[in-house]
């Protein structure tokens, strides 16, 4: 009976290595983003209320990320030049919302040369039984959010995230058709573009 128990013991306390064993490295994934320089996919978004839209994301590290939704939100988020612009057309309000980069969960992955293995940044790593999740924050502004990262497999790749903030809202991107190498302009990312005349 001993000798049943013992066994037991060893395969229960076995599990946990086992399932980390099946989730990629920090190190794998670090040099994943590093060695992702362009990307263009479609995205689909569920909000924290439920609701779901749809658009194109466009990247280009380090630094630059485009979200253009879809009709009838038509809302458009560029990152460049260390700033986040939300220009939403339908909005009564002409002047875009901006925010710094660093301020925001995505600036993680969009740096320069990602290291998710720095001090304080993983607060979670694990293997959902299909792709690896890491959960990330930057540990000098821990008051704005915290970005789950999901990568599938063989071969890596991002397939999408989902945001926490720092208000609890959560916020899901399923990545689809990802294209990767591909020449993408400045002007995407030209957050000047949405600060125009008043009359826009």
């Amino acid at each position: 009976m001993k000798q049943i128990a013992l066994t037991i013991a060893l395969i229960f306390s076995a599990l946990p290595l086992a399932a980390q064993e099946k989730a990629l490295s920090l190190a794998e994934i670090s040099a994943y983003l590093n060695g992702l320089l362009t990307a263009e996919a479609t995205f689909t978004q569920i909000n924290d209320d439920g609701s779901q839209s749809s658009g194109r994301l466009y990247l280009k590290r380090p630094g630059r990320l485009r979200l253009g939704y879809d009709s009838p939100i038509e809302t458009v988020v560029v990152a460049g030049a260390g700033s986040v612009v939300i220009f939403d057309p339908k909005s009564n309000n002409h002047s875009p919302e901006t925010y710094p980069l660093r301020r925001t969960p995505l600036s993680i992955i969009l740096k320069k040369n990602v290291n998710l293995g720095a001090a304080n940044m993983v607060v979670g790593h694990r293997f959902d039984g299909q792709s690896t999740v890491v959960t990330a924050q930057d540990p000098k502004h821990p008051d704005i959010g915290q970005i789950e990262l999901i990568f599938d497999h063989d071969p890596i790749r991002l397939s999408g995230w989902v945001i926490h903030d720092g208000t609890g809202a959560e916020i899901t991107v399923h990545l689809d058709e990802m294209e990767t190498g591909m020449e993408l302009h400045a002007s995407l990312f030209n957050t000047r573009e949405f600060i125009k005349s008043p009359d826009r």
